[in-house]
């Protein structure tokens, strides 16, 4: 196994971090957010990974095959689907938040009034 994927998902999760924490526009603020989330995705199949494994479908294949666990996959994979959605509803509210405020910089939104 190797080292890199991991050190992949570190890297895009710190840049992330740091872009989340130095971001002035919601917009990027909600981009650095998915770049956070690109670097789980590696994480989980990195931690999935099974070298010269095949798909856990036990029909067609010794039983003595190493196989790969479907349940990183099926994290991975809702993982992606609640990273659209998430995205969707901030990209929304960002929206909104420009519609109403007139900005998108998150120090001039001021307090907001119902």
């Amino acid at each position: 196994m190797s080292f890199l994927p991991y050190a992949v998902a570190a890297w895009l999760f710190g840049v992330g971090i740091y872009g989340v924490a130095t971001s002035r526009n919601l917009i990027h603020l909600v981009v650095c957010l998915t770049v956070v989330q690109s670097g789980t995705y590696i994480l989980l199949l990195a931690i999935g990974y099974v070298g010269a494994g095949k798909a856990p479908i036990f029909a067609d294949i010794p039983l003595n095959s190493k196989v790969v666990d479907p349940v990183v996959q099926t994290l991975t994979l809702t993982d992606v689907v609640v990273e659209a959605t998430v995205v969707a509803l901030l990209l929304a509210l960002a929206m909104q938040a420009e519609k109403r405020f007139g900005t998108l910089d998150p120090d001039e939104l001021g307090v907001m009034r119902s």
